[in-house]
């Protein structure tokens, strides 16, 4: 053993080092000879720019699972890729161009994604290097794009085959539209926010009381109705006003019309189940053109809708003179005209809840138009019952019942996307109007000469509209792996073993993936859906570049390392739950490092060069040897345990507890006796071998949160890569071993001191006298066997086993399991200062106390503040009351 670690650790140098042999080395390639597969696809990241905190979360977790199972000997595939995210793609190619003052329309269709092209290539290939970075594991010679070419054939053969079932349709609905971006976007990119708005009482003269009365101002309430509506500037496309049935204030009302205002067009008064007779008049205008429910109303009813807005979101020729004004401008101006004729019955201030476009915030505009969809409930059904089946668990389970509420009342699916960037709908058109969907261009000819219509390529149009990007990203589970034809990398790999991804996209993605997995594959597409909560700060707020408190995960990785970054991740991660973000926590992760990397370090200082790791000698083990490898055995069984449950953060915990506790606290510090003590040869060989086979298999169980650490230190020590060697194996040392019983006896009796040391205020260089007393002989055995040991660890001048000492008053008494401890303070602790600190250290603890208890017993501040504040200061009441005992036990002991 002649090599040496450096006596700092660097993770940039390491991490870069171990980025590059990996790749070299073809490390994550998957292992053919194995005889068990085990597959993840990494929910593609948009292509839209840089990856966020909460992709470092979620691939992160994914690396520990790969590193795991490929450990564990399978042959694992874990396949990278990326989605090329339609709208959100679109929009920022689009911005890059306004910034050289040009837009879209100043190219064809072909340039424009062109340029696209071009900026994907750059954008991915940056997304591509953060996730080396992070470290991640993946099979890059598996990279995939949902743009690939064999990923677009399955889009368009997945698109046939629905149509022709019948499944996927043309027509009319009502749909979500962006004003902003121009496009149709489905119900779930809908962000519904609540708003601050008005509420408008508009009067609508009766028909027959207008034809007796000069104007509106003239009628009495006995001549007109009053509608509330939000939207104000719809009124120009209502075909109808309607009440419940049940409404009993306006039975009288049946067969009657109303002026339609500033239209001047009568409208009848019809009566549907829809209606809320407690919102507002208990009437509503009935818009079939601009909102859902009026336009399934207008169906029952047997009404014609009429578009009143163009697809920038102004008003068109059918409202007049409020042709080509803004939506939003033209409700104020409407109102001002409504007010000055007397239509205004009042206006209210109104909360209510707004559809935004999640991708930018504009305000989305429900309308009629000719769109794509997906019929889905014959698709929905399977999909409920395989989830309900357990075949698919989600975990958390709480979040099945999320699934199920959505999935048992979903709509048609809106597909099609008004926008150049995306999956082209394979649907081809003649001038005459007849259309077919096909996969080419040739097919359709083919098709259309089928029908008895001889064209050629040149009198055919495809459909302007691209697919839903989610379309696409449905697919990816058997897409990725060569689909629709028959590869191996299918028969080996699908069904994956695990999806893991956030709760916010269950319904755009992971449903929809499931449905596809069923209705192509006649299978799931994983068994597993592991659901993680959301990365937010510290105070619980999301990141937002708006609020100013966005994390770059390559800022902390560059700051603290990227295992230290990683590490925190897992450890921090309760099941289900989001993270709060706290840097300061990165940095006791760092130390966690620096302390793997030193205690290492000493290890290897303290091997000779000669040093070949041998197998363990049982009939050599000492105690302390045999304590040791139990704490492993323990630590492992508990690790695989929560393993088996995903729970990350438990992993974590437990290896950090056995690193630092276990091994560096207590066997290095052990082994320091037998390293440099006048003990045997044989001993001193014996506890190197420990060390060395502790040392190896803690960094087996630690790699999968920290790669690039671990792998550096093991490869000091083995030729072979940690990332493909064996998964650690127990030792198989029962917890009933006598020597294990001993070592946890003499771990009692040091932590006994070293708190009683602590409680008093004796500082660490003051070293005192221990006396043991114990009616168990196995307790002067440990300390006649352990001396040196127990004297280092508990900072003592002597430990001396004596049943017969008598107590002075200067002595401070304790208490173990099957003993008493005695500490001699006389000559070196000052007991009257040390009461007169402590009385004050007493006095100020009670002052926060109060000034606490004042604050979160105060209902005006309970009231204002935000929870999480209030449950800081809580926090912080408790900590103070903790010291407060800990403060009261001191002078306790002082005193007596």
């Amino acid at each position: 053993m002649n090599k040496q670690l450096s006596d700092r650790y660097e993770p940039e140098s390491v991490e870069s080092k171990w980025i590059l042999k990996w790749q070299e080395t073809n490390a994550f390639l998957p292992d053919e000879n194995a005889k068990e597969s085990f597959s993840i696809v990494i929910p593609p990241p948009n292509v839209t720019g840089n990856l966020h905190i909460g992709h470092a979360l979620n691939h992160t977790i994914q690396d520990i699972i790969i590193r795991i199972e490929r450990k564990k000997g399978k042959n694992v595939v874990w396949v990278p890729g990326m989605d090329h995210a339609g709208i959100a793609t679109q929009v920022v190619v689009e911005r890059e161009l306004a910034k050289e003052g040009k837009k879209r329309t100043d190219f064809t269709r072909e340039e424009f994604n062109a340029k696209v092209w071009e900026w994907k290539a750059h954008s991915g290939g940056i997304i591509a290097k953060q996730q080396r970075l992070l470290g991640e594991s993946v099979d890059w010679s598996r990279e995939r794009f949902t743009f690939d070419e064999g990923l677009s054939k399955a889009v368009t053969v997945v698109f046939k085959r629905l149509y022709e079932e019948g499944l996927i349709y043309r027509g009319e609905r009502i749909i979500n539209w962006c004003p902003v971006t121009k496009t149709a976007i489905s119900d779930i990119e809908v962000e519904y926010k609540e708003k601050l708005g008005k509420l408008y009482h508009i009067r609508y003269p009766k028909a027959d009381a207008l034809k007796t009365k000069k104007d509106v101002k003239s009628l009495s309430k006995d001549d007109y109705i009053v509608v509330a509506t939000t939207r104000p500037e719809t009124m120009f496309g209502d075909v109808a006003v309607c009440a419940n049935p049940d409404d009993s204030r306006y039975q009288s009302l049946k067969g009657k019309f109303v002026v339609l205002p500033l239209v001047n067009k009568e409208i009848p008064i019809l009566f549907d189940s829809f209606v809320d007779k407690e919102f507002g008049s208990g009437l509503v205008k009935i818009t079939p053109a601009h909102d859902l429910n009026d336009y399934e109303a207008g169906l029952r009813l047997g009404l014609k809708p009429l578009m009143i807005l163009n697809l920038d979101g102004t008003l068109n020729e059918n409202t007049g003179k409020y042709s080509g004004i803004d939506r939003f401008e033209a409700r104020k101006k409407v109102v001002e005209e409504l007010e000055s004729l007397g239509y205004i019955d009042k206006i209210e201030n109104h909360t209510h809840s707004v559809g935004h476009n999640q991708r930018g915030g504009a305000v989305i505009e429900p309308l009629l138009s000719t769109q794509w969809f997906v019929k889905i409930e014959n698709l929905a059904k399977p999909a409920l019952n395989i989830v309900r089946s357990g075949k698919i668990q989600f975990q958390p389970k709480m979040w099945e019942k999320t699934y199920f509420e959505w999935m048992e009342n979903i709509r048609d699916w809106c597909i099609s996307r008004q926008l150049w960037w995306g999956h082209r709908i394979p649907a081809y058109y003649l001038a005459d109007g007849s259309m077919v969907v096909a996969e080419s261009t040739e097919e359709a000819i083919e098709l259309f000469q089928k029908s008895g219509k001889q064209v050629i390529a040149s009198e055919i149009k495809q459909d302007e509209d691209v697919l839903d990007t989610w379309f696409s990203s449905g697919l990816w589970p058997f897409s990725v792996f060569g689909w629709p034809d028959q590869t191996d990398d299918i028969r080996k790999y699908y069904p994956t073993a695990v999806l893991v991804t956030g709760f916010d996209i269950i319904f755009f993605w992971v449903a929809r993936m499931i449905m596809n997995g069923l209705k192509f594959m006649g299978d799931v597409p994983f068994h597993k859906v592991l659901i993680h909560g959301l990365v937010r700060d510290k105070d619980g707020k999301k990141f937002s570049k708006s609020v100013g408190n966005v994390i770059d995960p390559l800022d902390m990785m560059s700051k603290y390392g990227t295992d230290s970054f990683r590490f925190f991740l897992a450890a921090v991660l309760p099941e289900g739950k989001d993270i709060l973000f706290d840097e300061s926590r990165l940095d006791g992760y760092r130390s966690f490092c620096n302390k793997i990397w030193n205690s290492s370090r000493f290890i290897f200082m303290n091997l000779p060069s000669e040093f070949k790791i041998r197998d363990l000698d049982v009939n050599k083990l000492e105690e302390q040897d045999l304590w040791i490898l139990h704490e492993f055995d323990k630590t492992l069984a508990s690790y695989e345990k929560a393993y088996s449950d995903y729970h990350f953060f438990e992993m974590a915990n437990l290896v950090y507890d056995f690193i630092w506790g276990s091994f560096c606290d207590w066997y290095i510090e052990l082994c320091k006796a037998r390293i440099y003590g006048n003990l045997t040869p044989e001993s001193q060989d014996t506890a190197r071998q420990v060390l060395v086979h502790i040392l190896l298999k803690a960094l087996g169980l630690l790699h999968p949160f920290m790669p690039f650490l671990t792998e550096e230190i093991h490869s000091f020590l083995k030729d072979e890569l940690l990332t493909r060697s064996e998964f650690p194996k127990p030792f198989g040392v029962s917890s009933d071993n006598p020597a294990v019983k001993k070592m946890e006896l003499l771990q009692e009796i040091v932590t006994k001191v070293r708190n009683m040391r602590a409680e008093l205020g004796v500082k660490p260089e003051k070293k005192c006298q221990v006396i043991i007393k114990s009616q168990d002989k196995t307790v002067s055995l440990i300390i006649e066997k352990e001396n040196k040991s127990m004297l280092q660890l508990a900072k003592a001048d002597s430990i001396l086993f004596d049943n017969d000492y008598t107590l002075a008053n200067t002595d401070s008494v304790g208490s173990f399991s099957i003993g008493e401890i005695i500490l001699p303070l006389a000559g070196i602790f000052d007991f009257e200062k040390e009461k007169q600190r402590l009385e004050k250290e007493k006095k100020q603890i009670i002052a926060e106390i109060e000034k606490l208890e004042a604050k979160i017993h105060n209902p005006a501040f309970v009231e204002k503040a935000k929870p999480e504040v209030v449950e800081k200061e809580k926090e912080k009441h408790a900590t103070w009351k903790e010291k407060l005992e800990s403060t009261l036990r001191a002078l306790e002991k002082i005193e007596k």
